[in-house]
């Protein structure tokens, strides 16, 4: 294993680094949350740095003409593959370092997909990489819940009822996409017990999130990092709204932020507050009724979506995150 990079926890927003590591020259939509996700991970992560960028909307917006926005050493791989890149792009640096090739110094791997190249079709990779805790690698799924390059089709993290391109409501069926969103993160945490760390993020939530890319970068071993991001095109929502849909996710209990370092699980940002019973949950409806892929849902609709949400905070076993009931007679 090589060594680590030192990067501190970072107090306060003002003390976010300035230097960028991604830039202008890129094509992503106005209101891209992704492109925030993209600008502050490499802030947190510093220039030395090795960014592997999967097939999708920022390996697509991000290349144009043989031209990049970022400024680091970044590498193109295909899209279910982050998991098998990351390993081999972590290996190949340790190998040329054992054999002195390169300068035997620490320097972060990352590799980024969305969630249909993460949660759907990667996901076979990105468990083989947490597996190799010889390594030390960060892979990112910047989840914009659906395939949002391809046109918007239902992924495994789209939300039950949203509008796609193959999943449009009709007057026979007002409700085509009937699948809840893929747990992805509690699932790799406990699938795979010697990656030390696992968490959930929103960029909205800007110094929560580059505090976890600097945790994740240096406990050790092969680590996961899945992050909400607001969409304009495939939300149907105005650009301007981004940060504050991204807000709001947390805020109503939809999108539960947390970390789970070394087994220990601990609730950040506003879902902490929540889970603690020191702030209320806000009615879901706020944030469905903002976004034009939810226009069709009916009031039964909405109780319905909300009840959802209730039951994984009050009848989960870890509310909002382990969608298991407790056994009979536990207190917890």
């Amino acid at each position: 294993m090589t060594t680590l990079q030192e990067l501190p926890q970072v107090r306060g927003v003002k003390n976010i680094p300035l230097q960028e590591g991604f830039t202008s020259g890129h094509r992503t939509c106005q209101g891209c949350e992704s492109a925030l996700t993209m600008r502050l991970m490499i802030k947190a992560a510093g220039p030395r740095t090795i960014v592997v960028g999967s097939t999708g909307c920022m390996y697509v917006a991000n290349t144009t003409y043989y031209s990049t926005p970022w400024v680091v050493p970044w590498m193109h791989t295909q899209l279910g593959s982050s998991g098998s890149a990351a390993t081999g792009t972590a290996a190949g640096l340790a190998s040329m370092m054992r054999k002195g090739k390169m300068k035997d110094e620490p320097i972060n791997v990352i590799a980024f997909c969305g969630d249909g190249g993460g949660v759907d079709m990667g996901l076979a990779g990105i468990s083989a990489a947490l597996q190799h805790d010889e390594y030390n690698l960060l892979i990112l799924c910047y989840d914009n819940e659906s395939y949002a390059n391809t046109d918007i089709q239902v992924s495994g993290s789209s939300p039950w009822g949203a509008n796609s391109t193959f999943s449009p409501p009709g007057k026979v069926h007002r409700i085509m996409n009937r699948r809840w969103k893929k747990n992805t993160a509690p699932m790799l945490a406990a699938g795979h017990p010697s990656c030390r760390y696992v968490a959930t993020a929103c960029a909205s939530y800007g110094l929560d999130f580059t505090n976890k890319v600097r945790r994740a970068l240096t406990i050790g071993g092969p680590t996961f990092i899945h992050v909400i991001d607001p969409c304009p095109k495939g939300w149907d929502y105005d650009p301007k709204y981004s940060h504050e849909l991204g807000m709001l996710a947390v805020e109503t209990g939809l999108w539960v932020q947390y970390e789970i370092a070394d087994g220990e699980l601990i609730l950040s940002g506003p879902s902490r507050a929540i889970g603690n019973g020191v702030r209320h949950r806000k009615p879901v409806r706020e944030y469905l009724q903002r976004q034009g892929r939810f226009a069709h849902l009916t009031e039964e609709d909405l109780e319905f979506f909300q009840g959802r949400v209730d039951d994984s905070w009050e009848k989960w076993w870890i509310p909002g995150i382990v969608p298991f009931s407790p056994p009979a007679g536990d207190g917890a």
